[in-house]
């Protein structure tokens, strides 16, 4: 029992004698004691022991990253990621720890509270955002709707934290494309015209989700936004995203959407566009000789 539930089944204990579940024990305790407690020395008091408490947390999980942290994988992660001067992953921190590894600690934590996940999500270490999201991811995928309001709205205001094309693909579907999945998709649009090139990334990731629906619409139009885009990482995800139109979707549809644009896509969209075609095929693309 850590402290502060101790300190909080002193002032609220149950009075039948029967213990619940802990996990709901210590929130109904702590609802309790926000009614018992009135005056403002007892709620400072309660104010510190629970950001105590979630601090503590943080710190475990911290530990946890630095017990499997790889000192080889931190040398070479930074040069794969691009976090020199100037570069799109400029300044950004790895310990050195892989995606499974992450995954466990996920299984592990999932219960992380919003405040503690919202601090992980705005660690300098990419490990720490990473293990952040993916347990959003997790607590999205179990939550009402209610929670998965609240957890597209805190991914929304921490796109800054969210600045890596692995951050932005293993968490924009599950919880953006989700989110929108039945509803207005105007937030993608805006999302496609931002200055910064994750939200980019993060609005035509986001489709992946209706993609896999077998819905293409969006996924097309937001690829006609960013057909003029500079940066190579999103020629590569639209090209990812049109690939996966052809696979899941239809073949013909993709078909029909490059034929009168493949000769004017950033030559690594139309690559990853028709990696799945007939090799045949694929020359006559990059060839320009498809009418």
């Amino acid at each position: 029992m850590s402290f502060l539930t101790g300190f909080l089944s002193g002032l609220a204990r149950p009075q039948n004698g029967i213990h619940q579940d802990p996990e709901r024990e210590k929130k109904e305790m702590q609802r309790t004691c926000a009614a018992q407690v009135n005056f403002p020395v007892q709620s400072a008091i309660l104010s510190h022991l629970i950001m105590r408490e979630s601090m503590a947390g943080i710190e475990t999980i911290r530990k946890e990253i630095e017990r499997l942290a790889d000192p080889e994988k931190a040398k070479i992660l930074p040069r794969f990621f691009k976090t020199g001067p100037g570069q799109y992953g400029e300044g950004d921190v790895f310990a050195g720890v892989t995606v499974p590894a992450i995954r466990k600690l996920v299984r592990i934590h999932r219960n992380l509270s919003f405040d503690e996940a919202s601090e992980l999500l705005r660690s300098p270490v990419h490990e720490e955002r990473l293990l952040a999201l993916l347990i959003l991811v997790e607590k999205y995928r179990r939550g009402d709707d209610a929670t998965r309001k609240r957890i597209y709205r805190l991914y929304l205001r921490n796109t800054r934290s969210i600045n890596s094309w692995d951050l932005v693909d293993l968490s924009a579907e599950h919880i953006v494309g989700a989110w929108l999945a039945d509803r207005d998709k105007k937030k993608l649009y805006r999302l496609a015209k931002s200055k910064s090139l994750w939200e980019r990334r993060i609005a035509i990731l986001a489709t992946f989700h209706d993609i896999k629906r077998g819905i293409p619409d969006h996924t097309l139009a937001l690829a006609d936004v960013l057909m003029g885009d500079r940066h190579d990482l999103i020629h590569k995800a639209v090209g990812w995203m049109l690939r996966e139109v052809g696979k899941r979707c239809n073949s013909d549809t993709l078909r029909e959407f490059l034929r009168t644009r493949y000769p004017f896509m950033p030559r690594t969209m139309l690559r990853y566009a028709i990696e799945r075609f007939p090799a045949d095929e694929r020359n006559s693309y990059l060839s320009g000789i498809i009418k």
